[in-house]
């Protein structure tokens, strides 16, 4: 085994490996490391994988340099997480038929009768090596060697929830109805993922699984946990829903361990600002949506504000002023219009929306199970203690909404040097926004950037990882993108710049330019400190 080896990830985190091959040697260290740097000053979260740990750190804190020094010290000398650190879970499993579509082939490819392959795999005892791709998802080793065949060709556009999988070494529990690309072979009752608990995910790193075979049960529906609270003080009702409006705050963090996002606003900048015009708190639930946007009627006098992307958004059929606090009456109607700019708007509302929250956010994470867009008829109230509006300029930096073209500061990737030409291809290059960008990752178009032709081992990621799959184009994970991956990473943007990628529509040219982290950070300082500026001039009122 090789010695551990830590690489940036970004201005955020870096990234500690400990070996290239996939071994419980290798996926022990990592969850020890994990463990003993979680509470280390700076750390902001510690998300073990297969045979690494991403360490997630608060770039304004200071303290980089001593968690960098810290994991530097640690991962050499890092004994693996002991076997009684987790805990002992069985899971019901009904092999083979509708509920394992891929059971016959396996048995028939590896050579074994139905009977041989379920004492295979349900005799076996795996560890849960790591959650990710999406929340819950467990990644189960080490698959026996008589189990162990290749990924579909052409992967499943939908795999039931509950599906009990395998793929290469690992074995494996599709917690949400997904697109997927390993073979099933049966399919468990057990709710692995439940959003409307308190707790919604079952396992943890480091727990150890044994399957046991069943011949009937009754499978799961997926059912969205409501976010949206039956208002007491009804405020807004939405006639007309658009394209994809959700309610978002400044999102979940502290679960990417566990494979849940952080979600949030995709452009902080813009929704911190049209919380702070309205008097609101910088985090306060408010209101994202994209083009065609949504048709909402007040039921209240409010101060409202629009931030982000200009959307042609008016009041009563005239135009409302952007990243400014406007007074609306009882019975009027904002309408989002034609996108002149950007992609995602911001409505604030003074007092900000009610809203139930789930692991402490009241985002929605549509994907998860975890909220949902708005629909016509939906009523939502706002909270009765409001601060007051601010009448400022707000600072051209901060309204950094992008139009034809934009320039992304990049650090350099953990896997920088897995490309050809050690990724100047990547830098002198102009890529192009694709209509298949969402609120999980933003695609680019344009020439392909060669790989070294190797295989790699899923890692954790974070928003502005730039991952480069097979075809060679790359995607910007965003919000809602998973949060682990097996692609590498050519790069990171700057956390600075990360909405002036979220807001580029389709269509937008982007260059990538290579800058530091040091640099990053300080670019991201000089930003805090305009949104502190801000802040202070709305509480003095």
């Amino acid at each position: 085994m090789r010695e551990p080896v830590v690489r940036p990830f970004g201005d955020r985190a870096i990234l500690v490996e400990f070996d290239d091959e996939l071994s419980p040697l290798a996926n022990g260290r990592a969850r020890a490391l994990a463990r003993a740097m979680h509470d280390v000053r700076g750390v902001q979260e510690t998300i073990p994988a297969l045979r690494s740990v991403l360490i997630v750190i608060d770039p304004l804190d200071g303290s980089r340099d001593a968690v960098v020094a810290a994991a530097a010290d640690l991962a050499p000398r890092v004994a693996p997480e002991a076997p009684q650190a987790g805990r002992d879970l069985e899971v019901p499993v009904v092999y083979g038929g509708d509920a394992g579509p891929d059971f016959d082939e396996v048995a028939a490819t590896r050579g074994l009768s139905a009977r041989e392959l379920i004492a295979v795999h349900s005799r076996a005892a795996y560890t849960v090596y790591m959650l990710g791709f999406t929340p819950g998802f467990p990644y189960l080793g080490l698959l026996p060697e008589a189990l162990r065949v290749s990924r579909l060709a052409t992967p499943r556009t939908r795999v039931p929830v509950g599906s009990v999988a395998i793929a290469d070494a690992l074995s494996g529990i599709y917690p949400l109805q997904t697109p997927g690309g390993w073979r099933l072979i049966g399919r468990t009752p057990m709710p692995i993922y439940d959003p409307s608990q308190t707790d919604p995910i079952l396992f943890r790193p480091g727990d150890r699984v044994r399957f046991v075979a069943v011949k009937h049960a009754e499978f799961l529906a997926e059912d969205a946990v409501p976010l949206l609270r039956a208002p007491v003080h009804p405020a807004v009702e939405v006639l007309e829903p658009g394209l994809f409006t959700t309610v978002q705050d400044l999102g979940r963090p502290g679960y990417r361990h566990l494979g849940m996002p952080g979600s949030g606003a995709i452009d902080r900048d813009a929704f911190r600002v049209a919380n702070i015009l309205v008097g609101n708190d910088p985090g306060a639930p408010a209101i994202e949506c994209t083009a065609p946007g949504p048709v909402i009627r007040m039921h209240d006098e409010h101060w409202v504000a629009v931030a982000g992307a200009d959307l042609t958004a008016t009041l009563d059929g005239a135009e409302i002023e952007l990243w400014q606090p406007v007074r609306v009456s009882s019975g009027q109607e904002i309408r989002f219009g034609a996108p002149r700019k950007g992609t995602w708007a911001y409505l604030a509302l003074a007092g900000g929306i009610e809203a139930r929250t789930v692991l402490g956010s009241a985002s929605a994470f549509a994907a998860g199970r975890v909220g949902r867009r708005l629909v016509r008829g939906d009523m939502l109230g706002v909270r009765r203690v409001r601060g007051r509006p601010i009448n400022t300029r707000v600072p051209s930096e901060i309204m950094r909404v992008p139009s034809d073209e934009i320039g992304l500061r990049v650090i350099p990737g953990p896997q920088e040097k897995w490309f050809v030409d050690g990724a100047d291809g990547f830098y002198n290059s102009t890529f192009r926004v694709t209509v298949q960008s969402d609120r999980a990752g933003i695609r680019l178009d344009g020439p392909a950037i060669a790989r070294v032709e190797r295989e790699m081992l899923s890692d954790a990621m974070l928003p502005g990882a730039i991952q480069v799959p097979q075809d060679g184009k790359p995607i910007v994970i965003s919000a809602d993108g998973p949060t682990t991956g097996g692609y590498p990473k050519i790069g990171v943007v700057a956390t600075v710049d990360l909405p002036l990628v979220g807001q580029a529509r389709p269509g937008t040219l982007v260059r990538f330019e290579r800058t530091t982290v040091e640099a990053a950070i300080s670019a991201l300082r000089a930003r805090e400190a305009l949104f502190t500026e801000l802040r202070d001039k709305g509480r003095k009122g």
